[in-house]
């Protein structure tokens, strides 16, 4: 995700960090040697008599794709929203949960307790960008636990259920009472309610035909413009048509890749980050000397 200060009116047309623009130059360059070319046929006068369009037909697909792109994004970002918010959730959940098991656990209890809930966030991380996050999970980890829980279909659900082992052997061995488990494990069914909502996000792409239909309808108005354009525009033409591929192929790519808020794309979400925070979090409720948080690399937080 970038992460800046807003610069200023210059900077801000020369921005490269975060932009589109690196993924979609060369289809812009194609679309306007496109045009250039359909300019130079139609100052020679190839054209007269075979192709002779206006601008209202432009104008009216235009504004139909126009919608489509925006209605095809708004559902893009909701998507990139609601996963933020879930990951925003799990902070709470992660910093709840240390909070009651400092009330109702033992200091031991607790520790395992929070070693665990820091390796779920991990591994669903890893599950979700499908990375290797060994290297990651908290230190204290019994690493036949980490073999374990790797060796699963659903590294993190399994993690998620060794942490409510922990609460159900405190409460066996009455440690707690039904009330103590309960507080806890709202917290833990909080967390695993988080990591059905990503997967959900995860796994349920927008419609293939959706994505299709506006890739496609901007891609033959780009191509198709120059012909309406050129009568009025001349020389200029390869120039709006460049602009305006900028702007429809750049919404499609962004489009792109928030559908996916997952990865590691400029703007996808920071779940380096986040679980940075969880961290941080669960050090300083259990005393421990905390790491420092994540910081942007040239503007982009991981």
């Amino acid at each position: 995700m970038i992460v800046r200060d807003r610069p200023g009116a210059l900077r801000l047309m020369l921005a490269w960090k975060g932009s589109v623009l690196p993924h979609i130059l060369p289809h812009i360059l194609l679309a306007g040697l496109f045009a250039t070319a359909v300019t130079w046929v139609s100052r020679h006068h190839y054209l007269d008599g075979i192709v002779e369009y206006t601008l209202l037909p432009f104008t009216l697909m235009g504004i139909a794709l126009s919608i489509l792109l925006s209605v095809r994004n708004t559902a893009t970002y909701n998507r990139w929203w609601e996963a933020r918010q879930q990951w925003g959730g799990m902070v709470f959940e992660v910093r709840s949960l240390a909070r009651t098991g400092g009330i109702y656990l033992s200091p031991e209890r607790r520790r395992e307790l929070m070693m665990r809930a820091l390796a779920h966030a991990h591994l669903l991380r890893g599950q979700l960008r499908e990375e290797d996050v060994r290297a990651d999970l908290p230190a204290l980890l019994d690493p036949a636990l980490v073999d374990q829980a790797l060796a699963t279909r659903n590294p993190a659900a399994f993690m998620l259920q060794q942490a409510g082992d922990v609460v159900a052997e405190a409460r066996r061995a009455g440690e707690i009472d039904s009330v103590g488990a309960a507080a806890l494990d709202r917290h833990l069914h909080g967390m695993a309610g988080i990591q059905a909502a990503s997967e959900r996000i995860a796994q349920t792409p927008l419609p293939f035909a959706y994505t299709l239909l506006a890739h496609r309808t901007a891609y033959v108005y780009c191509y198709l413009l120059p012909f309406g354009l050129v009568p009025g525009a001349g020389w200029f033409t390869p120039v709006f048509t460049a602009i305006v591929a900028y702007t429809f192929f750049g919404l499609d790519r962004l489009s792109e890749q928030l559908e996916f808020p997952f990865g590691r794309e400029t703007n996808d979400l920071p779940l380096d980050a986040i679980c940075r925070v969880h961290e941080i979090s669960v050090a300083e409720a259990l005393g421990d000397p905390a790491p420092e948080p994540l910081q942007p690399v040239e503007f982009e937080l991981q």
